[in-house]
């Protein structure tokens, strides 16, 4: 005797070796025997022989029309055979009643299963929904074929368009763009951005992580709502003139300074500070959005700035005009050895001063800087004004017992033009660095020791056992060697620098603190700034890494340009001229009659595989480099596969470099 049982959600057939009447040991067609479960019997048989049985009951289970069978059923819980018996006309045989079975399982749609062998057909409204929802997904999943199809040839779909964002930066897996989108990525080997860029959905690589960045933290857009400014009481006009000192590019022009001689013949040194919240009270519109931005975002070639350009436009320090700000002025005489200058006192004040020019880095440096200074060379405006600058800013860094700038560090200015990219450098620690970094520590420092003094809070920067945090407590700042540091310099740019401002100006004017003890307002900035502030350096540094392997590819494309009998005179050009640190080479290809072009770099080892190029601010990992080598080895690396949406590159380790004696 055969039996047609239900294991597992599915039907099998075998052979009854032991009936025990609560279970049976059975042997299917490959010889296994196993226990059943005397109630999951559907149905025994002998006739036709067991290894027939399923395959035809399957096909006689395809010629049953399920909507006939579904209007077969009556409206309440039956049996199979019952059914069956119904639909055959007649009493069904073992092989009829196992293709019922058969049926009434694989249609769960129509039939819903009550039991076993017994089932209840849906409801017809229950029903039409049912079917309604499978056409529904069969489109879907037709839909999804296609979508992957045409990926996989790297053809965008039209449906992709308005999804790219999400698809890129946020993809929700239970939409049927991004199924398609990981079998396609899937079949092609490649991640989910590379295969996008191949099908053309990225205008640029460049794009891509710069709208990465705007979808994560700038989800409406970089625009501004109008700003209406708050007026504010007139100011009293400075006598000085004062003038500033910024890189080219700079729009937000934050601080400036000025030099005046007294009758007593000692010198008053202004620095003068935007004053942006004069018109941007606490709470205010411009307020508002300063507090959610923070800080202004920097990359190569652009910026997004803190604050609308309305509202930078009237308060930067532009030349030719007459600017609000708060002022710091120290007045400066000659110590005891008669030569050094000496801080005699200080004096600070909301006022309006008259921005005389802008002076900048480009233009400047060539004139103010060691050897011009050391050969006495005034013939330049500000020359005097500089000159004193500079000695009084030595004497401040010889007082802290700290440099204000590690001369051994490089400034890198990246200029993008027609989407190419130069990348210039420049050390720090030059005349000009020194004087604008020492007057904005010493502000800094003074104006968070006189909020402290007159009991405002206010945040400042600590550094203590090495490690950097904002505090609201003045503590000293173990780094610069002061005894307390504030950010108040740059409001223009940071919000943290408008909330102190507001303090001191509060301060000064002898009113009550904008920001008083334990406000959550004060905690809350402070949390959110630090943060964000991290997070937009980390985007400078990417962008940066960009541009760096764009300016490598650039490299690679003109020796990919070069002829061939260029060639030759270079191919042994061991030792860069001064300021390169690029060797262009011809490596012979094995058992080739034309040679292959490879672009090869000088790079300093800083450990273990880790390199850093000498000329730009990149640095990588070589996994070809020799174990053991010692940090600061120079070594010479064959430039590979650029990939500017990983930010990787792949390198060949070529030789050692030995330093010329």
């Amino acid at each position: 005797m055969n039996i047609f049982y239900e294991e597992e959600g599915s039907f099998k057939v075998g052979s009854i070796m032991t009936d025990n009447t609560t279970s049976l040991q059975v042997e299917s067609l490959s010889g296994k025997r196993s226990k059943v479960k005397a109630a999951n019997v559907m149905l025994r048989f002998t006739q036709p022989a067991l290894s027939e049985f399923m395959a035809r009951a399957e096909a006689l289970s395809e010629s049953i029309e399920v909507e006939f069978l579904w209007e077969c059923c009556p409206p309440e819980e039956f049996g199979a055979e019952q059914i069956a018996a119904e639909y055959f006309g007649h009493t069904p045989s073992a092989l009829e009643a196992a293709a019922t079975l058969i049926s009434l399982h694989g249609a769960p749609i129509y039939f819903h299963k009550k039991g076993k062998g017994r089932y209840r057909a849906a409801p017809p409204e229950v029903l039409k929904a049912a079917l309604a929802g499978a056409e529904k997904k069969r489109q879907q999943q037709a839909l999804q074929a296609r979508f992957t199809e045409q990926l996989s040839r790297f053809e965008l779909p039209a449906e992709f368009t308005d999804h790219l964002a999400y698809l890129f930066y946020k993809p929700d897996r239970n939409t049927i763009e991004v199924k398609a989108l990981e079998a396609a990525c899937a079949a092609t080997h490649l991640s989910a951005a590379h295969l996008l860029h191949r099908c053309g959905a990225l205008p640029s690589t460049q794009d891509y992580h710069l709208q990465k960045f705007l979808f994560e933290h700038f989800p409406k857009g970089t625009g501004f709502p109008p700003v209406e400014l708050s007026t504010w009481d007139e100011l009293p006009l400075a006598t000085a003139n004062a003038f500033s000192i910024d890189d080219a590019t700079t729009t937000e022009i934050d601080d400036a300074f000025s030099v005046e001689k007294l009758a007593n013949g000692n010198w008053r040194i202004g620095v003068h500070i935007a004053a942006p919240t004069l018109g941007m009270p606490r709470d205010s519109d411009g307020d508002k959005i300063a507090a959610q931005r923070l800080s202004t975002v920097y990359m190569p070639g652009a910026k997004i700035t803190m604050l609308p350009d309305s509202v930078v436009q009237a308060f930067t320090l532009e030349a030719d005009r007459v600017c609000p700000a708060l002022s710091m002025y120290n007045e400066v005489g000659l110590g005891e050895d008669g030569e050094t200058l000496e801080i005699l006192g200080h004096e600070s004040r909301v006022e309006r001063i008259h921005i005389a020019a802008n002076l900048r880095h480009d233009t400047l440096e060539p004139l103010f800087n060691e050897e011009t200074l050391a050969a006495g060379k005034l013939d330049y405006p500000y020359a005097h004004e500089l000159t004193l600058l500079w000695s009084l800013a030595q004497k401040l860094e010889a007082v802290r017992g700290k440099p204000s700038d590690n001369s051994t560090q490089m400034d890198y200015n990246f200029h993008i033009e027609n989407d190419r990219v130069s990348i210039t450098q420049r050390r720090r620690g030059s005349p000009i660095d020194k004087v604008v970094s020492e007057l904005m520590i010493l502000v800094n420092s003074e104006w968070g020791k006189h909020l402290a003094e007159h009991g405002f809070v206010g945040i400042y920067r600590t550094q203590q056992n090495g490690k950097v945090k904002m505090s609201t407590i003045a503590a000293p700042h173990q780094g610069l060697g002061v005894a307390q540091y504030m950010w108040s310099s740059s409001p223009l740019r940071r919000y943290v620098d408008m909330v102190n401002q507001r303090q001191i100006i509060a301060m000064l004017r002898d009113e009550e603190p904008v920001y008083p003890q334990n406000d959550p307002a004060l905690y809350a900035t402070m949390r959110d700034f630090d943060t964000m502030y991290g997070i937009y350096n980390e985007f400078q540094r990417s962008m940066e890494r960009y541009w760096c392997l764009r300016w490598l590819q650039q490299e690679q494309a003109k020796l990919e340009a070069l002829s061939p009998t260029l060639m030759e005179p270079l191919a042994n050009r061991l030792s860069p001229q001064a300021g390169e640190s690029l060797v262009i080479s011809r490596v012979a290809g094995e058992g080739a009659n034309e040679s292959l072009r490879e672009l090869l770099v000088d790079a300093l080892l800083l450990r273990e595989n880790l390199v850093k190029l000498p000329d730009i601010p990149l640095t990588f990992r070589v996994p070809s480099l020799p174990e053991a080598l010692p940090a600061n080895t120079r070594v010479q690396l064959a430039i590979g596969e650029i990939d500017l949406l990983d930010l990787s590159v792949q390198t060949r380790f070529v030789k050692t470099i030995e330093d010329a004696v």
